[in-house]
């Protein structure tokens, strides 16, 4: 009975080795993610989502933090090239810091693409981005129909909230924002900046303005956690949720329970998912060094737009609304279930 206990155990051994080792034969290879910080829950968000991904079709993924401290990405970088990986995924601390090392490792023949942080200033093999141009038309939208809800016209007082002038995700929010507002002269729009995108300035802002333009009917800040902060004024000036309207930007998670809460209409999200999902779709494509074609892709059911541009190519992907109807369906990141199914890759 010993004997054939033995032999099991050294059958059962000898087949997890197998399996391990045609598992390990199966792997693509390494594609390191370059996350820049874990202090909010859209980075972690995109580590699990990112390596999930990456997974899905044939790479092992290994993730190294920053810590939000440039020279420290910048050594992992010159870490990483000596280990020659397939590829690198990078989400940069400081955009213009880390240009020698995409310079660096795409001189020793490995691949760099970019992730959420847009690179213009190098060329990259391929960038995943939201359409933060895009996330201002669609709120645009969503603001002209609750404007007009409330007043029966598109027509009312609308404070926007920014996050800090020197981010281009902001200035581009408000570009398109402002874009699709300017056919609506009945709406006076009053932009003030929340420096740093604290909290706290975006808070100081609703409240002296809530007594300066004590008829506003709606704020749009860029985004959830900023939010936080105006509800927490508009509570101290004795409002009660819907009083005064509030639409937001990015999709968190605290944005979509202010929804459910009843202070918040509409969070327009950023598309954490859909960007991860892009960088497993082309991954084959950019280790291989095949061409990228131009045109539209549909990324976990958004239509997405691949350009080529000086940096390299360019997928923007757009946002969705998120209102109190479709809040919990779990394509929305801020539900903090990413999608099970597995993505395929770009053929």
């Amino acid at each position: 009975m010993k004997r054939l206990l033995r032999t099991l155990v050294a059958a059962a051994a000898l087949v997890g080795t197998a399996m391990t080792s045609s598992a390990w034969a199966e792997s693509k290879g390494t594609i390191y993610y370059m996350v820049p910080t874990l202090l909010d829950e859209f980075q972690t968000e995109s580590v699990s989502a990112i390596e999930k991904f990456l997974k899905d079709v044939g790479y092992e993924p290994v993730t190294l933090n920053a810590d939000n401290k440039t020279d420290l990405q910048q050594s992992q970088m010159n870490d990483v090239i000596n280990l020659k990986p397939k590829a690198i995924v990078l989400a940069a601390v400081d955009f213009n810091a880390l240009k020698p090392s995409i310079e660096k490792a795409r001189a020793a023949g490995i691949p760099v693409m970019i992730f959420d942080r847009q690179i213009t200033s190098t060329p990259s093999d391929f960038t995943s981005v939201a359409g933060t141009v895009e996330i201002g038309y669609v709120a645009a939208g969503e603001i002209q129909r609750l404007l007009k809800e409330k007043n029966g016209d598109v027509k009312g007082k609308v404070l926007q909230v920014l996050g800090d002038p020197a981010d281009p995700y902001t200035l581009d929010i408000q570009k398109g924002f402002e874009e699709k507002m300017a056919a609506f002269p009945g709406v006076q729009i009053i932009s003030l900046p929340a420096m740093a995108w604290e909290a706290s300035n975006a808070g100081t802002i609703v409240s002296d303005q809530m007594l300066a333009n004590p008829d506003i009917d709606l704020i749009f800040v860029h985004a959830a956690h900023l939010a936080v902060a105006a509800v927490a004024s508009l509570e101290a000036k004795g409002k009660k949720p819907g009083d005064v309207l509030l639409v937001s930007s990015n999709g968190a998670p605290v944005g979509l329970d202010l929804i459910r809460k009843g202070w918040e209409q509409v969070e327009v999200e950023q598309p954490l998912y859909a960007q991860a999902a892009a960088i497993a779709m082309f991954a084959d494509k950019v280790v291989n060094k095949e061409e990228l074609k131009p045109g539209t892709y549909k990324v976990l059911g958004l239509d997405s737009t691949l350009t080529i541009e000086s940096w390299g190519p360019n997928l923007k992907i757009p946002g969705a609304a998120i209102t109190k109807d479709n809040i919990d369906e779990p394509r929305f990141w801020g539900n903090m279930k990413a999608p099970t199914d597995p993505v395929q890759p770009v053929e």
